[in-house]
């Protein structure tokens, strides 16, 4: 059986008239191992879609699994376990805490669990599989554009999650800088043995995965 379902899932808001419905009966069946694209218009709910697959979002209907765990039956203490050792977000935006150095920044989702002398040794590697050996110690500020989004991957994968949910990771930087993410992405991906959703507007980085679905006025299709 597939490690992530998705299964009839539907999406809506309640608005003075009739509901906006953002996503309709979609279903799709993904496995470790396994990198895909999620193409489409903006506001086709994309986004919406990851953040369901990511329980950072509740469907109006249908189910999603991970592992055969339905993780909206869980309490909010448990949700949060589940996704933080099960899920790796990466966003358009980096989001790393300014404060903070590379290496700090990396064992961010360790913390809930007690960063241990484990959770150091597997963050330097990462830093160090990113390329940032020498930018360890730090600030985002210090870093390029690029750097940042490359700690952001690192930090995504630190508690060697199940899925890799990247929403735009390419949308803020040049066209190089792109195909650099995209590559390190795909490389780590399949080195670490995790399932990987890419949500872009870049046709050349969704070229580069392995499969292609397109999300248009809210149903879920493979792309031509």
């Amino acid at each position: 059986m597939a490690d992530l379902v998705v299964s009839n899932v539907a999406k809506s808001y309640p608005t003075r008239d009739e509901p906006l419905v953002v996503l309709r009966d979609i279903s799709v069946e993904l496995s470790i191992g396994e990198n895909v694209a999620i193409l489409g218009p903006s506001g086709s709910g994309k986004s919406t879609l990851l953040h369901i697959i990511g329980t950072l979002d509740t469907p109006t209907s249908g189910e999603v699994t991970l592992r055969d765990q339905d993780p909206f039956q869980l309490n909010e203490p448990q949700l949060a376990k589940f996704r933080n050792e099960n899920i790796g977000f990466i966003f358009q935006d980096h989001h790393l805490l300014p404060q903070l150095s590379v290496l700090e920044n990396v064992l961010i989702p360790t913390i809930a669990s007690g960063a241990s002398s484990d959770a150091t040794a597997r963050a330097k590697d990462l830093i160090d599989r990113v390329g940032l050996s020498p930018r360890m110690d730090h600030r985002p500020a210090e870093l390029s554009g690029g750097e940042r989004q490359r700690v952001a991957v690192a930090r995504a994968l630190v508690q060697n999650p199940m899925a890799l949910l990247a929403d735009e990771p390419s949308g803020s930087l040049d066209r190089t800088h792109a195909n650099a993410i995209a590559r390190l992405l795909l490389d780590l991906q399949q080195q670490e043995k995790t399932l990987l959703i890419v949500v872009t507007h870049n046709i050349d980085l969704a070229n580069l995965m392995s499969r292609r679905l397109e999300l248009d006025d809210g149903r879920l299709s493979e792309a031509t």
